[in-house]
């Protein structure tokens, strides 16, 4: 009629605002499961070799070096409580003794109390880094990833108080004597190693929890499948062209 859109004229030309909120929600679910696939940063191996040999060897050798720090911390911690011990202010000492404790830290008694702090705990996370690294060895051995855990967190945390230990001790210890700048020097070694090894076992543990996470994925479709056909061969009805008739042929 005149003065009235027809119905064919006013469905032929679609809203701009329901076409663009049409669009832009398309693209907003779409962010939102790319979004969703995405794996975190620290999820990711960080490390996929080990320069010279592949990431297994490398953290095989990371942690057969784990170990060999742990008993060096052991003796090392042991010896500095010692000579605090025997080189504390006011003590006296009576007899020959082999080496001088002339490079033993003798000044204000809160630093020197830090210092056997950090000598005690550094004593006791060995303790936890040798029997986690023997751990290691045997889980890297027989690929269990589960059993890296507790040595990612004992090493870890061992390599990182150290690192800080042995920079209080390079402050305030004089660098004047052998022991201490042996010491320092040596901790820098190993913490560097450390922390790179520490990237290895943690890169090589993820790679494992995918394959592990791969299989258990493989072994449930599987068992899915499996699980499935039976249910349908057993409710299959049965047909008359599917029986095998008994009846002979002359009562037919």
């Amino acid at each position: 009629m005149y003065g009235r859109k027809t119905p064919s004229t006013y469905r032929s030309t679609p809203s701009v605002y329901s076409h663009y909120t049409g669009k832009s929600s398309t693209n907003l679910r779409s962010t939102k499961s790319v979004r969703s696939l995405r794996v975190p940063w620290y999820q990711k191996p960080i490390l996929h070799d080990a320069y010279f040999l592949d990431l297994q060897r490398g953290s095989l050798l990371t942690a057969c070096f784990s170990v060999f720090v742990a008993l060096f911390t052991f003796g090392e911690s042991i010896f500095d409580l010692y000579c605090l011990g025997m080189a504390a202010p006011g003590s006296v000492h009576y007899g020959y003794y082999v080496i001088s404790f002339q490079f033993v830290y003798v000044g204000s008694a809160p630093v020197r109390n830090m210092l056997i702090v950090f000598a005690l705990f550094s004593w006791l996370g060995s303790l936890a880094v040798l029997v986690t690294g023997v751990l290691l060895i045997v889980a890297l051995r027989k690929e269990y990833e589960k059993k890296i855990v507790p040595w990612l967190y004992a090493f870890g945390i061992f390599i990182s108080f150290r690192f800080f230990a042995f920079l209080f001790g390079a402050i305030v210890n004089d660098m004047i004597f052998a022991y201490n700048i042996i010491m320092t020097l040596a901790w820098i070694l190993f913490c560097a190693v450390g922390a790179y090894g520490w990237l290895l076992v943690y890169s090589l543990y993820l790679e494992l929890s995918d394959l592990t996470k791969l299989e258990d994925l493989a072994h449930l479709r599987m068992g899915t499948m499996a699980s499935l056909n039976a249910s349908l061969a057993g409710s299959r009805p049965t047909t008359p062209h599917s029986t095998v008739s008994t009846m002979p042929a002359s009562q037919i």
